[in-house]
C-alpha cells in the first residue's frame, strides 16, 4: 500500500541524511579546532611535581586533546536543513497529506533536528528514521483494537456505520462481519439501508456468503425499526456483535441527517464507525472532519487502500478528527481488511530502520 509515498518518504530519508552527513563532514572552523594541528609536534609540557598520595592526577594536554575527540558535538542549523526539509513538506503535500497535518509533521522534524548537540559518532541514517518515525506516529494517533474493546464491553456491541454513498459501506459492514466471526465472535447484520434500490439483497447475499444472520425489512421501511429489531434479536440470543448498515449520506442532507438522529436515539450504538475511501485523499478527510462535527463518530474505516499510492488521508484522517483509523479495505474479497496498525504503517513507509 502507499508505494508512491513510501518512495518519496524514503528518497527524502536518504537526502536528509546525506545533507547532515556532509555537515559532519566538513571541517570544523579553526577557531573551534582546539586541536595542535597534525603537523606539528605538541610543545613539551612543563615539568609537573610529584603527585602527592590522594590528589587527582594532573590533565596532560594529550588528556585535553582525547577529550576534545571524544566529547565533540555537532549542532546542525535549519539553514542546511532547509533545502531537504523543503523537499519533505512538498512530498507530504504532494501526497494528498492535509496541511494541518504536514505542519504538524515539519514542525515535529524540526524540533528534533534543527539545533540540536549530535555525537560526531552518531548513525545519522538512525538519526533520521527516528524523526520521521516519530513525526508520523504523532500524527498517526492512536491504535483502537476492536477485539478488545469488544471482549471488555457489555454483550451485545452494538455498531453503526455510517459514511458516504458509493464508498463501501456495505461492502466494509461483511468484511468486518467476517473478520469478527474468524474471531470467534457471534454477529448479527441488521439492514437498514432501506431506500437504496438493491441495498438489502446486496446485504442479504453478503450476510449468506459469510454465514452470518442478517435482520431485514422490507424495502422503504423505516431503518430504526429494523435496527432495533437487530439489537432486540441479539440480545434475545445472547449475542456478540450488531453491526448495523444504513443508507449512504452527506452532512449537508438535513433529512438524512435527522434519519440517522432517530437511528441513534433508538440504537444507542456503543460505537460510530465512519467510512471513506483511501482514493479520496483530501475530500475523505474534509468529509469525516464535517461528518463527525455534526454528526459524531468514534472510529473510521478507509476503503481502496490498495488502490491508493499515495497515502494521504490514511496518515492525515485520524489527527484530524482525533479519531482513531480501525480498518483498512485492501481488495474485494471478505479477507481484505486489515486493522489498522500505526507502527506497521510507519514501518512500511520507512523501511528497514
Amino acid at each position: 500500500m502507499f508505494a508512491g509515498l513510501k518512495e518519496r518518504l524514503q528518497a527524502a530519508r536518504a537526502r536528509i541524511g546525506s545533507t547532515i552527513g556532509t555537515v559532519i563532514a566538513t571541517p570544523a572552523p579553526a577557531a573551534d579546532n582546539a586541536a595542535v594541528p597534525p603537523t606539528r609536534q605538541p610543545a613539551a609540557e612543563p615539568a609537573q611535581e610529584p603527585a602527592q598520595p590522594g590528589s587527582p592526577a594532573p590533565v596532560t594536554l594529550a588528556d585535553k586533546f582525547r577529550t576534545f575527540i571524544i566529547d565533540r558535538e555537532l549542532i546542525i542549523s535549519e539553514k542546511e536543513l532547509a533545502d531537504v526539509l523543503s523537499e519533505l513538506e512538498m512530498t507530504l503535500i504532494e501526497s494528498d497529506v492535509a496541511l494541518p497535518v504536514t505542519d504538524a509533521i515539519m514542525a515535529h522534524v524540526k524540533k528534533n533536528l534543527v539545533g540540536k548537540h549530535r555525537k560526531i559518532g552518531q548513525s545519522v541514517d538512525n538519526l533520521v528514521v527516528t524523526t520521521l518515525r516519530g513525526a508520523l506516529l504523532d500524527v498517526l494517533g492512536r491504535e483502537f483494537d476492536l477485539l478488545s474493546y469488544i471482549r471488555n464491553h457489555e454483550r451485545p456491541v452494538k455498531i453503526l456505520f455510517t459514511g458516504v454513498n458509493g464508498t463501501g459501506k456495505t461492502t466494509t459492514v461483511a468484511k468486518v462481519g467476517s473478520f469478527l466471526k474468524k474471531q470467534g465472535l457471534s454477529v448479527v447484520i441488521g439492514a437498514g439501508d432501506t431506500y437504496r434500490a438493491g441495498a438489502i439483497e446486496q446485504i442479504e447475499v453478503h450476510a449468506e456468503r459469510i454465514g452470518i444472520k442478517i435482520i431485514q425489512h422490507q424495502q422503504g421501511a423505516d431503518p430504526s425499526a429494523v435496527l432495533f429489531d437487530t439489537v432486540q434479536y441479539a440480545t434475545a440470543h445472547k449475542m456478540d456483535v450488531v453491526l448495523a448498515d444504513t443508507a449512504g449520506r452527506f452532512h449537508t442532507k438535513a433529512n438524512l441527517m435527522s434519519q440517522l438522529d432517530k437511528i441513534r436515539r433508538v440504537m444507542k450504538p456503543d460505537l460510530v464507525i465512519y467510512v471513506d475511501e483511501a482514493v479520496a485523499g483530501n475530500d475523505a478527510v474534509v468529509r469525516a472532519a464535517e461528518f463527525d462535527r455534526t454528526v459524531g463518530a468514534d472510529a473510521i474505516v478507509l476503503t481502496k487502500a490498495d488502490m491508493d499510492s499515495r497515502g494521504g488521508a490514511a496518515i492525515s484522517i485520524a489527527h484530524t478528527i482525533g479519531k482513531p483509523l480501525v480498518f483498512l479495505g485492501t481488495g474485494q474479497a471478505y479477507d481484505d481488511i486489515v486493522p489498522f496498525s500505526p507502527k506497521a504503517v510507519v514501518d512500511e513507509l520507512l523501511g528497514d530502520a
